[in-house]
């Protein structure tokens, strides 16, 4: 059965969005810096395999799933590493491929925003990983600055405390049953981490500077080094679009 993203030119996607791929980077090789030592990680939705090298150094064994043969297929020309292996399947099937308690680290990456059930991979990840082992997640902020600015201006001053998630797709593309695009409140994913037995350890806000006049007056060098500065102090407020959570589950 083809998936949505066999018909998407998902790697297109990226270009010109180097400041952004890079803050993904930034954020995940801070996140494995701090495990002690990673056997197997699991990275859920890799895609073509874009954030592979930001935590495979660190790692004896890595399985990539999809549920895209096309993206996989890119993915597997593009990661030559005897480390590595590569698994075509959905998420609600993730469990029927990888043996329980077997991983040290799962990845999720831009993936839960096409969800409207995360409880589904929350326990796929809890069941895949060891006691004491980590999930990294990262999920589209629903109450980042420019959100709540907005609604504020709008006279909806309630928006900040309303932790239930917000699909953003127009009405015409959720009749046409595109893909879900779900903005989620940090408080909303910290009580569902809470509830699967996840302790929260760090939290990073990321692409603070997502801005075409940023872009445009600032080197990307410049843009990224001010952005590692900027990630941990700003989660404190949920200031960017993309929020990262470095979690444990609790053994």
């Amino acid at each position: 059965m083809a998936a949505a993203y066999d018909t998407y030119d998902y790697p297109s996607y990226w270009i010109g969005r180097e400041y952004e791929n890079q803050c993904d980077i930034s954020a995940i090789r801070a996140f494995v810096e701090k495990i002690p030592q990673i056997g197997t990680a699991v990275e859920l939705g890799t895609g073509f395999g874009r954030l592979v090298p930001s935590f495979l150094y660190r790692c004896k064994k890595v399985i990539l799933s999809d549920p895209s043969a096309r993206l996989l297929k890119i993915a597997r020309k593009n990661l030559k590493d005897k480390r590595i292996k590569f698994i075509h399947v959905g998420i609600d099937n993730i469990t029927n491929k990888i043996t329980k308690k077997s991983a040290d680290l799962v990845i999720l990456v831009r993936v839960i925003h096409h969800l409207e059930n995360i409880d589904v991979v929350l326990n796929a990840s809890k069941e895949m990983l060891k006691d004491n082992g980590y999930l990294i997640l990262e999920f589209a902020n629903k109450c980042h600055i420019k959100a709540r600015m907005t609604q504020f201006l709008k006279g909806n001053f309630t928006f900040s405390i309303d932790i239930s998630p917000y699909d953003i797709r127009s009405s015409r593309s959720k009749k046409q049953n595109t893909l879900p695009f779900i903005n989620y409140h940090p408080d909303f994913i910290e009580k569902k981490l809470k509830d699967f037995e996840f302790s929260l350890i760090e939290k990073r806000s990321v692409s603070n500077i997502r801005s075409p006049f940023a872009k445009k007056f600032f080197s990307l060098n410049t843009l990224v080094s001010l952005e590692k500065f900027l990630q941990k102090p700003l989660a404190k407020i949920n200031f960017g679009p993309s929020i990262f959570i470095l979690a444990r589950k609790i053994g």
